[in-house]
C-alpha cells in the first residue's frame, strides 16, 4: 500500500519505517529540510533502539522524506502525526495541526476532483481530544479540498500507543490496534494496512467511533499515571512505617487484578505523553463541567516526588551536619545524579523527573555533577541557566561524590561501583537492579 505521513517527529518517523519494515511504500512529509536530508541519507533522526537500522534499510526504496505536500496524491492513505503540545491551561495547542490539515487538504484537492480516482483516507495519529478530528480537521479537509468528508475523502483516527525506547517493538508487537473510521471503507483499509501486525497472536483489534478512539488514548495513559502514582503515595506511606516499600508493592503486584506492571515506586512519570495527555484530559474534563478530582491528585502526589527524593537524601546529611548553620546540609556538597532523560532508551528529557531533581539539589546549594548515556547534550542545550557539570562516565560522575542519585533506570547503573565516592550516600529513585550481595560489599553504603 502507498502511505504518506505528515510530520516526522518521534511518532511519525517511528511508523513510516516500521510500515515500510512491513512491506508499504512510505513517504515522510516534512517542513524541516534537516529531517528529510536526514531519512533520506539513510540515518534517523531521533534516538530509538531499533530504528536507524530500518531506516538505514529502506530509505531510497520503500521509505523516502520529502517536503512537498503534493506526494501525497500519490498515495492510497496519509496519517496526521503532527505536534499538539501543551498550552499554558494545560489544554492542546492545534496550531500545528491545523496547519497540517489546510495543506493536506489543498494536495488533496486535484485528487478527489478526479472521478475516477480512489477515495484517499486522512488517519489521524496524533493523541487529541473528543471531537478534534471530527469537528476541526474534517472541515478543513472538507473546506480545503473541495470535497466532502465520505465523497473524496474518508476520515478515521488511529490513536499510537509508543513508548519511547521501546517504540519499534510496541508498534509491531502491540497489544491492541485502535480504528475509529467513519466508514467501513475506511476501517477495511486500514485492517489491510495492518494485516501483518493483526496476524500476530495476543494483538488486539479494537473497532470503534472516531471519539472512542480518541479518548481511548487519554484513558490509558490517565490510568497508567494515576497508578504510578498511587504506588509512589503506598511507597511514602510504607516509607513512613519503616516498612520497605519495594518488598510490599511486589506483594501487591501479585494480585492477577492489579499486575506488576507500573509498580515500581520512585521519581514519578515524565515524558512527553503523560503530561501533557493528562493535562489535556484534566482540561477538557473542566470544559465539560466535570472536575477531574482523582487525576488531579494524582498530579499533585507526581510533582511532589523529586522533592521527596532530595529530602531522603538531605537526612541522610543531617546527622553530619551539627555546625548550628540554617542552610541545607547539601550545601557544597558534590551529589552525582545518574540518568537525565525520562526514562531509560531515549534522548528524550521533557519532563524528565531528573530536571526537577536538579533543581531541587541546585537550591539546597548542592554541586551537582550528572551523567547519561545520550540524554547529556540535550540538557546541557536547553537548560543552561543549571551549574551542572556532566560527565563522561557514571564513575566518573560519582569519583568524589558526596552523594548520589539514580533518576533514570538505564540498565548500565545494575553494575555501578561505588568505590570512588567521598560518601557513600545513595539514594535510587528508579529501583535499578543491583545485586544486594555487590552493595554488601560497600561498607557503610546507604542505600
Amino acid at each position: 500500500m502507498n502511505v504518506s505521513i505528515i510530520g516526522s517527529g518521534y511518532v511519525g518517523t517511528t511508523i513510516a519505517a516500521c510500515l515500510a519494515d512491513l512491506g508499504h511504500d512510505v513517504v515522510n512529509v516534512e517542513i524541516d529540510e534537516g529531517i528529510v536530508e536526514t531519512i533520506n541519507a539513510g540515518e534517523a533522526p531521533i534516538h530509538e533502539e531499533g530504528l536507524a537500522e530500518r531506516i538505514a534499510e529502506h530509505a531510497g526504496t520503500r521509505l523516502r522524506a520529502t517536503t512537498d505536500y503534493d506526494a501525497v496524491r500519490e498515495t492510497d492513505v496519509t496519517f496526521l502525526c503532527l505536534p499538539t503540545p501543551q498550552a499554558d491551561d494545560g489544554s492542546l495547542d492545534l496550531t500545528v495541526m491545523r496547519a497540517g490539515s489546510e495543506s493536506l487538504g489543498r494536495a488533496l484537492a486535484p485528487k478527489v476532483a478526479d472521478e475516477d480516482a480512489d477515495d484517499h483516507l486522512v488517519v489521524v495519529k496524533s493523541t487529541v481530544l473528543p471531537g478534534t478530528t471530527e469537528e476541526v480537521v474534517g472541515p478543513i479537509l472538507e473546506r480545503e479540498s473541495g470535497t466532502a468528508i465520505g465523497d473524496g475523502i474518508d476520515l478515521a483516527m488511529n490513536p499510537e500507543f509508543l513508548r519511547m525506547g521501546t517504540a519499534v517493538r510496541d508498534f509491531l508487537e502491540p497489544d491492541k490496534v485502535v480504528l475509529g473510521a467513519t466508514s467501513e471503507d475506511a476501517a477495511a483499509t486500514l485492517r489491510e494496512l495492518y494485516a501483518p501486525i493483526l496476524e500476530r497472536e495476543g494483538t488486539h483489534l479494537v473497532e470503534t467511533g472516531i471519539r472512542e478512539a480518541e479518548l481511548i488514548k487519554y484513558a490509558n495513559n490517565a490510568f497508567l499515571a494515576a497508578k504510578v502514582s498511587l504506588v509512589n503515595e503506598l511507597g511514602n506511606i510504607a516509607k513512613q512505617y519503616g516498612a520497605d516499600a519495594y518488598e510490599v508493592i511486589d506483594a501487591v503486584g501479585l494480585d492477577s487484578r492489579i499486575s506488576e506492571e507500573f509498580m515500581r515506586s520512585g521519581l514519578g512519570w515524565g515524558g512527553s505523553c503523560f503530561p501533557k495527555d493528562v493535562a489535556a484530559l484534566r482540561a477538557g474534563a473542566r470544559e465539560q463541567g466535570y472536575e477531574p478530582e482523582l487525576l488531579d491528585a494524582a498530579v499533585a502526589v507526581n510533582d511532589e516526588q523529586p522533592r521527596r527524593l532530595v529530602n531522603l537524601l538531605e537526612s541522610n546529611f543531617e546527622a553530619e551536619a551539627d555546625d548550628g548553620s540554617d542552610g541545607s546540609p547539601l550545601e557544597g556538597a558534590r551529589i552525582a545524579v545518574l540518568g537525565l532523560s525520562f526514562k531509560p532508551g531515549t534522548d528524550d528529557i521533557r519532563k524528565s523527573r531528573a530536571l526537577d531533581v536538579i533543581v531541587q539539589l541546585e537550591d539546597r546549594g548542592a554541586d551537582v555533577v550528572a551523567y547519561d548515556p545520550v540524554a547529556a547534550e540535550n540538557v546541557r542545550t536547553k537548560h543552561p541557566e543549571f551549574e551542572v557539570e556532566y560527565a563522561e562516565r557514571a564513575s566518573t560522575a560519582l569519583e568524589g561524590a558526596d552523594g548520589a542519585v539514580v533518576a533514570t533506570d538505564w540498565p548500565e547503573f545494575d553494575d555501578l561501583s561505588f568505590d570512588g565516592m567521598r560518601r557513600r550516600i545513595l539514594v535510587d529513585g528508579r529501583r535499578i537492579d543491583v545485586d544486594e550481595g555487590a552493595l554488601e560489599a560497600y561498607d557503610g553504603l546507604t542505600w
